[in-house]
């Protein structure tokens, strides 16, 4: 069975206050981004992609969480927070996203594991990611979306501070939630590798998501106290990545 925090600490208002921050942070700074004069040749702008897309990251943490229904202990609330970050998040549709992370967990690196690509080739892996979850209702209300704004709001703004954030999220997401955790052959029963401790890295890098073996392991433990786990397994040297 895997080890979980008990729901009691890692369930209440501190995942609804963490959530909504989440949300609440990145809509704050996509208004002031896409209502700010940018230019290409202005570091602060190459910044504002990053912070963007950190919180774009966020935000589908954050419904990946509900989807474990850590996020809030009253179903409706938990659900109806994970729906509105992942519509946030380019118009993701929560309840197909739900099966299919929750057959991740179940045939984790395995053929019948939708975020797994035997191959291990990063580029046919990455298409492959896309291609479970990309729709083409996505791509319609995305360019819909897009067209409207682009009638009140500046279209550089849009494509630097909305629409590239986007895009290099999914590679974020991938990269460190999935690519990096489950390339190879981890010789565990959860087939996943997981980073050394280095919290603010792992914090920087995919909302602790890197410490991927902890997370399938612990379920039930939200993303903010992942790193709890890894200090708890590194202090009774639990092995990760054998």
């Amino acid at each position: 069975m895997s080890k979980s925090i008990p729901q009691s600490y890692s369930l209440g208002n501190k995942g609804v206050i963490i959530a909504l921050t989440v949300i609440v942070l990145w809509f704050t700074s996509l208004i002031f981004l896409l209502n700010t004069e940018m230019s290409w040749s202005n570091p602060l702008t190459y910044l504002g992609i990053l912070v963007q897309m950190h919180l774009y990251t966020g935000l589908f943490i954050t419904a990946h969480d509900a989807m474990h229904g850590i996020v809030s202990p009253n179903k409706k609330v938990n659900h109806a927070i994970g729906w509105i970050s992942a519509i946030l998040f380019s118009y993701n549709f929560y309840w197909k996203l739900f099966p299919k992370h929750h057959e991740h967990h179940r045939f984790v690196a395995t053929e019948k594991d939708p975020d797994y690509h035997a191959s291990g080739n990063f580029f046919r892996w990455y298409l492959s990611f896309l291609l479970q979850y990309v729709t083409i209702w996505q791509i319609l209300l995305m360019a819909g979306t897009f067209n409207i704004l682009k009638l009140f709001l500046p279209t550089e703004n849009l494509i630097a501070f909305w629409m590239i954030p986007a895009i290099l999220s999914t590679l974020q997401l991938f990269y460190f939630g999935t690519f990096l955790p489950h390339m190879g052959n981890a010789h565990n029963r959860h087939h996943s590798y997981s980073q050394s401790k280095n919290h603010i890295w792992a914090f920087f890098s995919c909302y602790f998501f890197g410490y991927h073996y902890e997370h399938h392991d612990s379920p039930g433990t939200p993303w903010w106290n992942l790193w709890k786990v890894k200090e708890e397994y590194t202090k009774s040297g639990k092995p990760s990545n054998d």
